[in-house]
């Protein structure tokens, strides 16, 4: 099995032409040519620790979901973990590749995962691209209206939530939920748009909580939390393309944003 099989079936699934424009997904660093693949590694973020555990388990591919280059290098050295992640993966002859925002712009993506965890039906785009079968978010109903505080522990319950922030919203009953992975804020005006009872995603941030308490149940839940089944859509991918090919979990939590539960007596 080739390195490359690996790569064109994430892209026949995920193609790079579906990625936002800042994006920089695709093929990161490494074994362009016919080199065999001795396992995949997957995660979320590509860090030193990731790259160390990819060679002691002999995988000479890491596909993660968020890319480790995003923006163009103007040196690599020791300075900082990109650059020492960067030389690490070339010196063990590690590949890296990242399915970013063209995974959760696809049908069947990161978005779609979510969704299928709240067990939504009726799924739409909540920002289509023009001209195809790909966007930014979806919205779809739940089989039957539960109330908000139901919905939150269901929420928190089904992603492993340590931490949920919510905003003050005067309704009662949630149905109808627009879902975005990651940073999805920029979706809010979208997901009131499609009369959606609530929102869940991964980041919203302090100041767009704020004006909303009659337009929709806000929840967001962590950006990790929210990307963590990420993994099993490209393990999906990658094992139906190349059976015979061994992959592998990381065994490493990279959320680098940690959280802690305080009680007072």
């Amino acid at each position: 099995m080739k390195v490359q099989e690996v790569f064109h079936a994430l892209e026949d699934f995920a193609p790079l032409a579906l990625q936002d424009s800042f994006d920089n997904a695709g093929l990161q660093i490494g074994l362009t040519g016919d080199v065999d693949a001795t396992g995949v590694l997957l995660c979320l973020d590509v860090t030193e620790d990731v790259v160390a555990e990819a060679a002691q388990r002999g995988c000479n591919v890491v596909v993660s979901h968020h890319p480790l280059l995003f923006h163009p290098l103007k040196s690599i050295t020791d300075a900082d973990y990109v650059g020492r992640t960067v030389m690490s993966a070339i010196r063990h002859g590690i590949a890296l590749y990242a399915a970013h925002t063209n995974l959760d712009n696809a049908p069947g993506g990161v978005n779609h995962k979510i969704a299928e965890r709240l067990g939504l039906a009726g799924l739409s785009w909540l920002q289509p691209k023009a001209g195809m079968d790909a966007g930014s978010g979806l919205v779809g109903v739940l089989p039957q209206a539960v109330e908000a505080e139901r919905f939150i522990d269901r929420v928190v319950a089904e992603f492993q939530v340590p931490c949920a922030r919510f905003n003050a919203w005067n309704g009662r009953m949630v149905q109808r939920v627009a879902v975005c992975g990651g940073a999805g804020a920029f979706l809010i005006p979208q997901a009131i748009q499609a009369g959606a009872d609530a929102f869940v995603t991964g980041e919203i941030g302090y100041h767009r909580f704020f004006g909303h308490e009659t337009d929709l149940l806000l929840m967001e839940i962590g950006h990790y939390e929210s990307e963590q089944y990420t993994l099993e859509i490209l393990h999906d991918i990658i094992s139906r393309a190349c059976p015979e090919l061994r992959i592998v979990y990381t065994e490493l939590r990279t959320n680098p944003a940690l959280t802690t539960r305080t009680s007072i007596e």
